[in-house]
């Protein structure tokens, strides 16, 4: 029915392939690293970056191209946040990325890929002017941003109290949940 469907995902593309398990889905993992040939060469400064952080391993999610610190378990939010932010500012020393998300940092490769170039990518080479893209967190603001300029775009939050009031805002539609983004999409 549809033209396109893809996942633009900020964890590995085989692990959101193993967890979908659908065929005839488009998957781009690593916020679209994936897609970026200058990313590769970064995969093993990343893994290197995550190992020696000084983070606890059972909270540090290394996702190929990317490693995530999570802190939702964290009692002390506040101090959690201020050790990470000494892991982001280690991580700009060493040329990497860093950006803050729902309850986690993430540490990047400095290759300007993010799930907005992926998203604009895939529909030019599907040739689509009319889309709708749905994300929970920071990261897929870039993927709202990525289809101005369409014929017909749709852009859905998918909120909750963790997600960034900038990505309500940047919504055309916000929904409290994934059960409310699919009966959205039933009724599409």
């Amino acid at each position: 029915r549809y033209a396109l469907v893809a996942i633009v995902s900020g964890r590995a593309g085989a692990d959101v392939r193993a967890r979908v398990g659908v065929e005839g889905i488009d998957v781009v993992g690593s916020h679209g690293l994936e897609r970026s040939p200058q990313a590769e060469r970064w995969r093993k400064t990343i893994a290197a970056f995550a190992a020696d952080a000084p983070w606890p391993p059972a909270q540090t999610e290394l996702k190929g191209l990317a490693v995530s610190f999570h802190y939702r378990s964290r009692e002390d939010e506040r101090e959690a946040i201020r050790e990470l932010d000494a892991i982001a500012d280690d991580a700009r020393e060493q040329g990497l990325v860093a950006r803050f998300g729902r309850k986690i940092l993430e540490v990047l490769p400095p290759v300007g890929s993010n799930k907005g170039t992926a998203v604009r990518e895939l529909l030019g080479e599907h040739g689509l002017q009319r889309a709708l893209v749905a994300g929970d967190d920071t990261t897929d603001i870039d993927s709202f941003r990525a289809l101005d300029g369409l014929e017909l775009a749709i852009r859905v939050a998918v909120a909750s109290p963790e997600s960034p009031s900038l990505l309500s805002e940047s919504a055309d539609v916000v929904v409290a949940d994934t059960t409310e983004f699919l009966q959205l999409l039933r009724r599409l």
